[in-house]
């Protein structure tokens, strides 16, 4: 990770909070932003130690990273960690709602349980750090969702309450851009295909099912994905606002 504390870095002087950045994709969009010149604030739920190795990972560079206790499923917890983070950074450039769970189940077996767990965390967490965000983002920030491709491609069986709220987010992302527009902020979902993550190890079961369908053969790596929000975070795609943008090697081609 190059040091966050050149100036010509395309996103130096930028603060970033990412979302469920402890982990997987999210630590991996951290430190890109990170090495590409952004203070970077990331929330955790269960996984302190990870959290913490992701912060020394980027001091370590040479950067500048806060780690916040949240639950993305809790509001108020939400709001709390966006204030946290603009108030460490004297305001906020870019979003990144990254947190997200999986919990499978026929449609006809899923508990109201985890439906409404998974509303919380994936839509409702959404939905109130992108609020709190907006409220304190400066203009021409950036705002990116963590969609996936299996709102264009259903995989397998009991993935339907998964892709309801990534779906969810989908529909929120078009409508967002008309509404922050005007302040220069742009918002775009960036939709992972594969990728070898904790929650889906690219030797784990699903790939089996997954695999033989991706058009370069082989699950992606969280730094792809996070290659892919790096761009978004940056100047340049200034003109790029309520895009959906699949990162899947083809899965879904």
């Amino acid at each position: 990770m190059e040091s966050s504390n050149n100036k010509n870095l395309p996103l130096a002087g930028k603060s970033a909070l990412v979302t469920g950045g402890s982990r997987s994709i999210g630590a991996a969009i951290a430190e890109r932003l990170a090495a590409d010149g952004a203070q970077v604030a990331i929330t955790y739920s269960a996984s302190p130690d990870k959290a913490k190795a992701v912060v020394a990972q980027i001091e370590a560079a040479g950067g500048r990273a806060l780690a916040i206790r949240a639950d993305a499923g809790d509001p108020a917890a939400v709001r709390a960690a966006v204030a946290q983070a603009a108030k460490a950074f004297d305001g906020l450039d870019i979003l990144v709602n990254n947190a997200g769970i999986f919990l499978p189940g026929a449609i006809e077996e899923i508990p109201f349980a985890d439906y409404e767990r998974m509303i919380a965390v994936n839509v409702t967490g959404v939905f109130v750090a992108t609020q709190e965000a907006a409220r304190v983002m400066k203009t021409g920030g950036r705002i990116v969702h963590i969609g996936s491709s299996m709102t264009r491609y259903g995989t397998f069986g009991g993935a339907s309450l998964y892709t309801l709220t990534k779906g969810a987010v989908t529909g929120f992302n078009r409508s967002l851009a008309r509404d922050l527009g005007p302040r220069g902020i742009t918002v775009n979902t960036v939709h992972p295909g594969p990728t070898d993550t904790d929650m889906n190890p690219a030797d784990g079961a699903i790939s089996k099912l997954a695999t033989p369908g991706i058009a370069i053969g082989r699950y992606g790596r969280p730094e792809e994905v996070a290659s892919v929000v790096a761009y978004l975070a940056r100047p340049e795609s200034s003109f790029v606002t309520g895009a959906d943008i699949v990162a899947d090697g083809g899965f879904t081609a």
